[in-house]
């Protein structure tokens, strides 16, 4: 279970750095994004480590390599405390990039896997678009 505190501030970054991207101000989202990246690292291997900031810190993470890297991350966080929502949506996330970076073979690997976690999982729009991409991969 993600700390209320650290789930409140990392949902209020993830906020302000939507309206600075929004607005095109690069000053404010580099601020906002470095604010994020400090709080992952201050939080790591500590009892308030979690896959959300990580895989929050991603979605903001503007080159897809690094992004990738960031989401592997997260992908780490989740599997040590077998959050299954966590696993599915990072897994899916990650393939999504993979998929525009034409790493194909890697982007299935893990919409395979998301489709395993997504077994447990209450969202039924997640489960829907791991196996659409996935039945579009496999299909090519």
């Amino acid at each position: 279970m993600i700390n209320t505190k650290i789930y409140k501030t990392v949902y209020r970054l993830a906020e302000k750095l939507m309206d600075a991207a929004d607005k095109e101000d690069r000053e404010a989202f580099d601020s906002l994004y470095a604010d994020l990246n400090a709080l992952c690292i201050d939080n790591e291997n500590t009892d308030k480590d979690h896959p959300e900031q990580w895989e929050t810190l991603a979605d903001f993470t503007e080159e897809l390599e690094d992004a990738i890297v960031g989401y592997a991350k997260a992908l780490e966080k989740a599997g040590a405390i077998n959050s299954k929502d966590h696993l599915s949506s990072i897994a899916f996330s990650m393939a999504t990039l993979q998929v525009e970076l034409g790493q194909t073979d890697a982007a299935i690997k893990n919409l395979q896997d998301a489709k395993i976690s997504a077994n447990k999982i209450e969202d039924r729009g997640l489960k829907v678009e791991i196996d659409e991409l996935l039945e579009k991969l496999l299909a090519n």
